[in-house]
């Protein structure tokens, strides 16, 4: 009988939950594997509104999944005010906090599964073109590929391959802003890149995968 690795995420909506819902089911299906998985994803925005009504003793460790969403003084400030909330968790309660982000949205990490998206946007309705190449569909909007019987028909069109090929993509990527030169900006223990593209959630999925002895 394998022991069982659990995950707590906090994620800014149900695409997130979805996703991390499916990762769950498709690490569970790999023989074999080192440990099963549980990953309960929560949609909470507020790391703050989660540690305080959270036993540090039951869930010492959970990962924050959001979006800076873009380089406007009002979401930079909201992104770096959920960094300060993280940094809170460990301070007031000693939960730590593992920070997965996407710049701009969560759709450049569903891209990832199938395709690059190395160059920057200039407005998150841009994603929409290549989240429709990617599964082969005709969305409305961002809107309509976002709805739950749509998002995931997506999900059944990707496999744990996929996901492995976005961690080297997010990978390739990450390389690629230390070429450039991007300036990485540092606050409250947390570093992130203000140009997109850029992510980290590929680290939390990658440490998720490895410890469950799939990577």
């Amino acid at each position: 009988m394998l022991e069982t690795k659990k995950y707590v995420l906090t994620v800014e909506g149900e695409t997130e939950q979805w996703y991390f819902l499916w990762l769950k089911d498709q690490i569970n299906k790999v023989e074999p594997r080192k440990y099963n998985a549980s990953i309960v994803p929560k949609v909470q925005q507020s790391p703050r509104s989660f540690y305080k009504g959270t036993n540090a003793k039951v869930t010492p460790e959970a990962i924050h999944i959001c979006d800076i969403e873009s380089t406007d003084p009002y979401h930079i400030d909201k992104f770096e005010n959920i960094l300060k909330e993280m940094k809170e968790a460990k301070q007031q309660k000693n939960i730590k906090y593992q920070l997965g982000y996407s710049n701009f949205t969560f759709e450049l990490w569903i891209i990832l599964h199938k395709k690059d998206c190395f160059g920057p946007f200039y407005n998150r309705k841009q994603y929409l073109v290549p989240i429709q190449q990617c599964f082969n569909e005709k969305f409305e909007d961002l809107e309509h590929y976002k709805q739950e019987n749509t998002f995931k028909r997506c999900l059944e069109k990707l496999t744990l391959n996929d996901v492995k090929s976005a961690i080297k993509r997010a990978d390739k990527l990450s390389q690629q802003n230390i070429s450039d030169h991007k300036k990485i900006v540092k606050h409250s223990g947390y570093s992130y890149y203000r140009e997109n593209p850029a992510l980290s959630i590929n680290e939390v999925v990658k440490r998720i995968l490895t410890e469950c002895g799939i990577m």
